[in-house]
């Protein structure tokens, strides 16, 4: 009994150990939410499968090119013979010759059935057939496109992930951002009650009137609503980031990193409106785009140009009425040549397709000059927004660091009686909302950095992989 119980509490030991190491939060930097990303986002890997399946449709585009070879072979036995017909003006003379006594009517032009079937019972054929295509446009144009092709899935998965990377630094900095207003928010309710303690001492000494400790609870009463607000608008900023990277919920993330300002590389951002046109990854996919539709279009014009095959073939073929084959009993056959075909009219449909193809590569066109325009006033947009962020980021700093001395001079003020609570009250607001202006102008620059680089088709180091 003493036995059974051990085990019951060791197994209860092991199970509580196992479920608290299950539930230890992981630290998570945003270096390392780029990296996770880059391993489980389900668009990055739905992208690499794609580039996958483009290489091998470059493979199965030379694989036109090369000869096939095929090997085959046949038994037949008959069942059942048909029935042979001949001419009855080859087969009467034919029967006389053999004998001359026989005696045979007049021939009259008709099929007469033979006694016997000119059918073998069995027969064998084993064949070896080799085709090779020595001109085919659309084939050798088919190559091209194939590997225009492949350059085009790894442009648009890098585009995805250039995407995928912008949607972690902005959920990363999101969650950053909810975490330090929960902390600032958790501050200013132990400021309140520290304040409405101070109050209610201040009121057994008959210092403050009983309005004052109203205000004063109120004031409590009033922020503890809004830290619960907060806690709820961080759980879902994890969730949102959780989703964002691809781990699943029963991963615990804890942010390691802060909401600082990360300085944006000047040289870069100077630079922006000339280097956009090369680097966003879009430009890159219509320029592809553009020589798929110019293969298209050579694809469908090979229509009017011939195909020539060379062809070779090698056989072995047997026919005996017994089952009694032997490799004496085979003979063999070879023989080699080319094909040649051109199709001369196919009711316009080749001159339609081509006009067709033609009219795609002009609107693909019209998209890259679109692009290319919509680009240059995007950078100048998302450039000015990051100025405009940084110089709110440095006013902003300079009003916490006066609201927070307003707030110390008040406090000191009121416990000297000479402030009022309603100043007490006045100064923590005046704080709590310029502390929440600076941590916004900070998360407004890092996301205008992160629209930045989007556009600029930029990614972190964290985020590279080794082909890159």
């Amino acid at each position: 009994m003493r036995t059974d119980s051990f085990i019951l509490i060791t197994l209860f030991l092991l199970a509580s150990t196992a479920a608290a190491q299950g539930t230890e939060p992981t630290p998570l930097t945003l270096d390392g939410a780029l990296r996770l990303a880059v391993r489980h986002n389900a668009d990055l890997r739905t992208a690499r499968l794609e580039m996958e399946r483009s290489d091998a449709r470059v493979s199965e585009a030379w694989g036109y090119t090369m000869p096939t070879v095929d090997l085959s072979g046949t038994f037949n036995h008959m069942l059942t013979k048909p029935k042979s017909y001949f001419p009855d003006a080859i087969y009467y003379p034919l029967v006389k010759l053999m004998d001359s006594t026989a005696k045979v009517p007049k021939p009259t032009g008709q099929l007469i059935e033979l006694p016997f079937s000119m059918t073998p019972t069995n027969s064998a054929n084993a064949s070896l057939n080799v085709r090779q295509i020595l001109f085919n446009g659309s084939v050798f144009v088919g190559v091209g496109a194939a590997t225009i092709y492949s350059r085009l899935s790894r442009d648009l998965y890098r585009q995805k992930k250039v995407e995928t990377v912008t949607k972690v630094r902005k959920a990363y900095f999101g969650a950053l951002l909810a975490k330090d207003a929960l902390a600032m928010m958790r501050g200013s309710l132990r400021n309140a009650e520290e304040n409405l303690k101070n109050v209610q001492l201040m009121r057994t000494q008959g210092i403050v009137s009983e309005y004052d400790e109203l205000r004063a609870t109120v004031g409590v009463d009033n922020l503890r609503p809004l830290v619960l607000q907060s806690e709820t608008n961080f759980d879902l900023a994890v969730t949102n980031l959780r989703n964002t990277v691809g781990v699943g919920d029963t991963v615990t993330l804890e942010l390691s990193d802060s909401l600082v300002l990360r300085e944006a590389d000047e040289s870069v951002v100077l630079t922006a409106d000339r280097t956009v046109q090369e680097s966003n990854p879009a430009v890159g996919i219509l320029r592809q785009q553009i020589e798929l539709n110019d293969a298209s279009v050579m694809a469908e014009r090979a229509n009017y140009l011939p195909t020539v095959v060379a062809f070779g073939s090698y056989s072995y073929t047997a026919i005996k009425d017994d089952l009694r084959i032997s490799t004496n009993d085979f003979y063999n056959q070879a023989q080699v040549g080319l094909s040649f075909s051109l199709s001369l009219f196919q009711g316009l449909q080749t001159r339609a397709r081509v006009e067709q193809a033609t009219l795609d590569r002009q609107k693909s066109e019209e998209q890259l000059a679109s692009l290319e325009r919509n680009l240059a006033l995007g950078v100048r947009s998302a450039v000015g927004t990051l100025r405009q962020a940084r110089k709110r980021v440095d006013a902003q700093q300079r009003t916490v660091e006066t609201a927070e001395r307003g707030y110390k001079i008040v406090t000191a003020r009121f416990l000297a009686s000479a402030a009022t609570q309603l100043e007490v009250n006045d100064a923590q607001v005046a704080l709590t909302q310029a502390q929440v202006n600076r941590m916004q102008a900070v998360y407004d620059y890092l996301v205008a950095v992160a629209d930045l680089d989007a556009l600029l088709g930029r990614i972190p180091d964290a985020a590279a992989e080794p082909e890159e």
